[in-house]
């Protein structure tokens, strides 16, 4: 019988190879900065509240519906008249720079605070000035005290995701907006009735309703971490999450201490030099064609010097009990459409704000920048054309718009291109030198367009051309990009 073969079978044994024990690995714990904190708790309640607090009235409009009044009442010259406003930028020019080393130092939150309170005291005692010299010493007073209120743009920039910068920060501009119509729908009803004294202290009123809503306002949690005091900021930080009913990153926060905050130095680096003096040109710049068109424009209705029709000549000024008396200066007030040409022209201010905020977000701030300073370049010419008062009203309307879409991107940019230890110092001393601009635009608008239209309009198209090439070749562009902490 024929046996059957056998098939080998391969056993094969599986043995548990020990490796030695393994040890324990340590996990890090987790965390996060201010800046993830930001993102994650996004955009909601707070941020809403933030901006509703912060909004401000115009006080530069407040000196243009002013300015034919107390032309009147104290007979005063053309240089005179331009002499208040430059005397408001001055006490602005040389307060910026010393609140942005203050709030670089000590807080953005205390800074605030102290130029509200100082603004509002010293625009109240404006109205009981009993003299144009005492009246110009008050509202230079106030302009030390506004020139702290960027701070308030510095602690919204702070905490507001990147997303969201260059959306909400041209929204501020609404408020600018409602402050000066505010302050021109007040002026034709308060001056012809009870003076101008009356609508300086009606006008001071937002302002010091406003202090009472600073417990609201928290310090920025960027300049917390900053100094080392993180439970400050990641309290700030908790408490923004729950009013946006959102939640905070998990993990311990976690922040380099700065040890050197807000020197001057610093804004002439050499990383930061090139952009630092462009950007002191373009603030400038701007600055002095954006009050010059303001002040031009109450300038042109004032003494309608559209297509040369009247001249400055003597004109007949009543001097109160005195009766009449003759005056060099030009006394001319305000008629009731000459208070509706300033509103439609000032609500210009927002017309353009949609395509700001377009331009912003999708061409970048540089390019954006670049293309509506050429613009205002355009139309400051533009107002030398023989036109109708429809015509003068349509090309005001257009160069508010840009003057304001211009401010609204240099401000969003010098926010965003300094790091923290210097972002108040940077924005302080920018607002300061752009100052120079805003105290020489009255004498270009008030006296040297008495004299000759075409060379003052010239002149402010030809600056907005220079600032128009310095910001297309600005180095940094900040678009997208997280606010820096450390150089």
């Amino acid at each position: 019988m024929a046996t059957k073969p056998t098939e080998s079978i391969t056993i094969l044994s599986l043995r548990k190879l020990s490796l030695g024990t393994a040890e324990p690995q340590v996990k890090e714990p987790k965390t996060f900065t201010v800046e993830d904190a930001v993102e994650t708790i996004g955009f909601g309640r707070f941020h809403i509240a933030l901006f509703l607090i912060m909004g401000s009235t115009g006080e530069i409009m407040l000196i243009a519906v002013v300015s034919p009044v107390i032309r009147c009442e104290w007979q005063l010259e053309n240089w005179q008249v331009a002499l208040v406003t430059t005397m408001v930028f001055f006490g602005y020019m040389v307060f910026s720079i010393l609140f942005g080393l203050l709030a670089d130092r000590y807080g953005r939150w205390k800074i605030l605070l102290i130029s509200f309170l100082w603004g509002a005291y010293f625009s109240l005692l404006t109205s009981f000035a009993p003299s144009y010299i005492w009246f110009i010493f008050l509202r230079t007073m106030v302009g030390c005290g506004v020139s702290g209120h960027s701070q308030g743009l510095i602690i919204k920039t702070e905490f507001l995701p990147t997303k969201y910068r260059g959306y909400m920060l041209p929204l501020s501009q609404v408020f600018w907006l409602a402050g000066s119509l505010l302050i021109i729908g007040l002026a034709s009803v308060v001056i012809p009735t009870i003076g101008w004294r009356w609508l300086i202290r009606i006008a001071s009123i937002p302002g010091i309703i406003l202090i009472t809503a600073f417990k609201f306002i928290p310090e920025s949690a960027r300049f917390n971490v900053s100094t080392g005091n993180t439970r400050a900021a990641l309290a700030t930080l908790e408490h923004i999450a729950r009013m946006n009913r959102s939640v905070m990153p998990e993990g311990k926060l976690v922040e380099p201490v700065l040890e050197k905050r807000g020197r001057f130095a610093d804004l002439l680096d050499a990383k930061y030099l090139r952009t630092t003096l462009q950007i002191w040109v373009i603030w400038l710049g701007i600055s002095f064609a954006y009050y010059g068109v303001i002040l031009a424009s109450a300038e042109l209705l004032e003494r309608d010097l559209v297509c040369g029709s009247k001249a400055d000549s003597e004109v007949t000024v009543t001097g109160g009990d005195s009766g009449e008396s003759q005056s060099p200066c030009y006394c001319h007030m305000f008629a009731p459409s000459d208070y509706r040409t300033m509103i439609i022209s000032t609500v210009g201010e927002v017309a353009l704000n949609p395509l700001n905020i377009l331009g912003i977000n999708f061409l970048g701030r540089r390019l954006s920048l670049s293309i509506t300073m050429g613009c205002t370049a355009l139309f400051f010419l533009l107002l030398n054309i023989c036109t109708s008062s429809a015509g003068l009203i349509g090309f005001l309307f257009m160069l508010r718009a840009l003057v304001a879409a211009n401010f609204n991107t240099i401000y969003i940019y010098t926010a965003e291109v300094y790091p923290t230890a210097m972002r108040a110092l940077g924005m302080g001393t920018s607002s300061s030198l752009c100052r120079i601009g805003a105290m020489v635009a009255p004498f270009i608008s008030q006296v040297l367009m008495s004299a000759s239209i075409l060379g003052a309009l010239c002149l402010f198209s030809a600056v907005c051309v220079i600032c128009a090439i310095s910001a297309f070749t600005l180095p940094i562009e900040t678009k997208g990009r997280a606010l820096q902490q450390i150089k």
